[in-house]
């Protein structure tokens, strides 16, 4: 038997709550079109007949023609909400909903008392009555007066993969032999327009065959820019070139990362294997957490989302809570995205002990704890931390995340890796500009010996500093002795805060490390290193 959809699942809900009587339902859907074929469905399946109001045609049946007994005067919603309530009196035999498009615009601000209060009294005399009303809202802004129990509050989802899969094929069986077959990327396809509406998904599928005559995955998969950029709430971010093989070390965490990309495909999915919730990432500032989330985008292929936490909160009352509600279902209706959360830990600063925010960290912990724990997505959180004393012990709880990560300085195997890596970004080659000089103090492992305790992002800032160094003597070509030099100017983190890195090590005993023993052990023992 197939699993339903979700819009199914909506639609049997709305009927039930129509046939237990419910007078006022409030359905948040930014689709009109789309919702109301599945609000239609859930009158018939009540025993109700739908009709439609708006302020342009008044009240309308199916066939949007004017219902009998009206006239243009029902175009005004306080003349309609009298009409519902002497229809309902009188016609006893005939169940009718009425769904109404444009309504909550005239519940809103002091002008809006009026309707408002018409509509609350009608929501108290109908449950007797055959008669229901909906209204349909593009938003959830649902009047403070309403929320007391006289309307029922249901957000309406976005089409999820079996919905779009449906509009993927009708769109490209509507082009005939016109267009290339899919030949193995349906899924693919579906998973790049997860999270866009059905309008929006129709339209970016449409585009792609209108420009190459096939579906281009990447093409459809930046219509979710366009959705990003209009919340405003969060960041789209181009993942790192390269990906994981672009992080020097980490050995332990890149390998895991990489296991998890089987969750995605189809036979995991129908083998009820879960998708990846999220890693939290703790470690000393610049060993490579933010850059792993960005590798991690790339091995994966799919967007990186960022979510600015600070950037989400408002002067206004209120306003923030609802800013990161509105980005957690952005992020819901996305599918399979990297959620990339930087600086938990300040993010959630004041959420415990005397609270100096009027309570807006705490209020937003405990949105984000719900969104964790009952979330149904596919999106995957990478969040980074650099203190752990400010992170509140409830978002460490084993459960939270699939695994909480210790990043630490690298070792002797990891500092030549980045090295390495950081020379290939800048296009060099790690075998000429490394290899062994004259001077006996200008090789590689001098360089690694001189990088003992930098960080990474230390390490890799050597490279620009030896290249400005070579391009200024006469514009030749780095070498070793350049990192060298470059490396020596610098005062490592390490040693600048000793008892903060200490803490962190101390730490660390509760996380899964990042770079494996093994490699921890073959650094010590000085194994011969392969810099190409």
């Amino acid at each position: 038997m197939q699993k339903p959809t979700r819009s199914q699942v909506s639609a049997a809900d709305t009927a039930a709550l129509l046939r237990a009587r419910n007078p006022l339902l409030w359905v948040n859907s930014q689709e009109e079109v789309r919702s109301e074929l599945y609000l239609v469905q859930a009158c018939q399946a009540a025993g109700y007949m739908p009709v439609f109001w708006d302020c342009a045609q008044g009240l309308t049946g199916l066939n949007e023609q004017r219902l009998a007994g009206t006239d243009e005067t029902h175009t005004d919603p306080g003349i309609t909400l009298d009409y519902v309530r002497d229809m309902a009196r009188v016609n006893g035999s005939q169940r009718t909903v009425y769904i109404m498009r444009d309504l909550h615009k005239w519940l809103e601000g002091g002008i809006g008392i009026g309707i408002l209060r018409r509509l609350r009294n009608l929501a108290r005399q109908l449950p007797p009555l055959p008669a229901s009303i909906i209204v349909l809202a593009p938003s959830n802004a649902v009047p403070a007066e309403l929320g007391g129990g006289d309307a029922v509050v249901l957000d309406w989802p976005k089409p999820d993969r079996e919905e779009i899969g449906a509009i993927l094929d009708r769109t490209i069986a509507s082009q005939g032999n016109k267009v290339e077959p899919l030949n193995g990327n349906r899924e693919a396809a579906i998973d790049a327009a997860v999270g866009l509406s059905g309008l929006e998904a129709e339209a970016s599928f449409a585009a792609s065959l209108v420009k190459s005559r096939k579906i281009d995955v990447e093409l459809v998969a930046s219509e979710k820019k366009r959705v990003l950029a209009r919340s405003g709430l969060l960041q789209w971010v181009e993942p790192l070139k390269g990906g994981l093989d672009s992080v020097g070390g980490l050995d332990a965490m890149k390998a895991w990362l990489l296991q998890r990309t089987i969750a995605y495909s189809p036979e995991a999915r129908a083998y009820g294997l879960p998708a990846p919730k999220g890693a939290l990432v703790i470690g000393i500032p610049g060993c490579g957490k933010s850059y792993s989330a960005k590798a991690t985008s790339a091995a994966w292929r799919c967007p990186l989302i960022r979510m600015d936490m600070g950037a989400l909160r408002s002067k206004f009352v209120g306003e923030s809570e609802k800013n990161l509600r509105d980005a957690l279902r952005t992020l819901e209706a996305l599918g399979r995205v990297v959620v990339w959360i930087d600086e938990l830990d300040k993010a959630f600063a004041g959420s415990t002990g005397p609270q100096g925010d009027g309570g807006v960290a705490s209020d937003a912990l405990g949105a984000m704890l719900s969104w964790m724990q009952d979330r149904t997505s596919e999106a995957f959180i990478f969040a980074t931390a650099n203190d752990v004393e400010g992170l509140p012990p409830e978002l460490l709880r084993k459960g939270r995340w699939d695994e909480l990560w210790f990043v630490d300085l690298p070792n002797v195997q990891e500092r030549t890796e980045i090295v390495s890596a950081t020379l290939r970004t800048y296009g060099r080659d790690p075998a000429q500009v490394l290899q062994p000089m004259r001077n006996p103090d200008c090789d590689s492992v001098q360089l690694v010996n001189a990088c003992q305790e930098f960080t990474g992002a230390e390490i890799a800032a050597l490279v620009p500093e030896a290249m400005f160094a070579a391009f200024a003597d006469g514009k030749r070509e780095l070498n070793v002795s350049d990192l060298i030099s470059a490396a020596y100017n610098v005062t490592p983190l390490a040693r600048a805060m000793p008892q903060k890195i200490q803490r962190l090590k101390e730490w660390s005993k509760r996380a899964r490390l990042a770079t494996s023993p093994e490699s921890e052990r073959a650094a010590a023992t000085g194994r011969a290193l392969d810099l190409s």
